[in-house]
């Protein structure tokens, strides 16, 4: 949900665009999470890349949980778009990562590129064991998704009840937008051995508090929407009243509490870096959702 994050082994490189050094057509490449925010879209970029798209989630057969999915799922492909679900700091997502990045290696699928979160210190551990698999890797951290207000519990509230309510304080975040990740993630593996082992941090073009960024919201649909700051306990609190478990409660509460401290209140070069170009601007995802009827009632 988060997928935010610092990073204290930036790099800096040469500009590249995702089309080029692109591999052959007939590579096939596994992305997890390809019905999800950001896994469908790496789909569709990968498709327009030239590259065969293997779906993986429990649609198709592929469990995270499930070891005994992974092999008919990751057996014959070239390369693999790592997305944990719930998140990628969430209890078992290392032992996961590193499980399924041996496995990979195993069978051959050596080019691994993981979604990680800007400045969540709950995400190094997954990190590391995709490190420690063998695999030639990439790990891709994410700011806040800007997709977060379009897609999923957020814009429910937004849309139903015109009000946000989030622990996020006036913290800013420079919200990214998830078709950037698409992006880098097909560069990342349609650029031969550019970014391998390499650490890239995403974010957006620009810093906005999530009180701002609901103002923009309501700007473009004309509605009186608002936003609401809470402390992370009344959220968790709100959580557990919409039935999510309390493990998963605790965790995410845990990650609030040390994501929105404002360590991740500035913007990182990524996008720029590996597209060779600026993010997208979060007023033009709000006014391409605005117009699709996102947050009508």
């Amino acid at each position: 949900m988060t997928n935010t994050a610092q990073n204290t082994t930036e790099n800096t490189t040469e500009n590249t665009t995702a089309t080029s050094a692109r591999v052959p057509q007939a590579a096939t490449v596994v992305v997890t999470g390809a019905s999800g925010r950001t896994g469908s879209r790496v789909a569709r970029a990968a498709e327009a890349a030239g590259l065969t798209v293997r779906a993986a989630s429990r649609a198709t057969g592929f469990d995270w949980w499930d070891r005994s999915t992974w092999t008919d799922t990751l057996r014959g492909a070239d390369a693999a778009y790592l997305a944990v679900p719930s998140d990628v700091g969430a209890p078992g997502a290392a032992e996961a990562v590193g499980a399924l990045g041996r496995e990979a290696v195993g069978l051959g699928v050596r080019r691994l590129v993981l979604l990680s979160a800007r400045g969540e210190d709950q995400a190094l551990p997954t990190e590391e064991a995709l490190h420690a698999s063998g695999a030639d890797w990439t790990v891709v951290r994410a700011a806040w998704f800007a997709q977060n207000f379009s897609e999923g519990p957020l814009v429910a509230e937004l849309r139903e009840r015109g009000e946000l309510v989030f622990p996020a304080g006036e913290v800013p975040e420079p919200f990214l937008d998830v078709r950037d990740v698409a992006d880098v993630v097909v560069a990342a593996l349609t650029s031969g051995d550019r970014y391998t082992g390499r650490t890239l941090t995403l974010s957006g073009a620009r810093l906005l508090t999530f009180g701002e960024a609901v103002a923009e919201i309501a700007g473009a649909t004309g509605r009186p929407l608002v936003y609401r700051a809470v402390s992370t306990r009344d959220y968790g609190e709100e959580l557990a009243g919409f039935g999510v478990p309390p493990d998963e409660v605790a965790g995410l509460t845990e990650i609030f509490d040390t994501l929105l401290d404002g360590r991740n209140a500035y913007v990182s070069d990524g996008v720029r870096e590996v597209l060779g170009r600026a993010p997208r601007d979060f007023g033009d995802f709000v006014r391409e959702e605005a117009a699709a009827g996102t947050w009508t009632a």
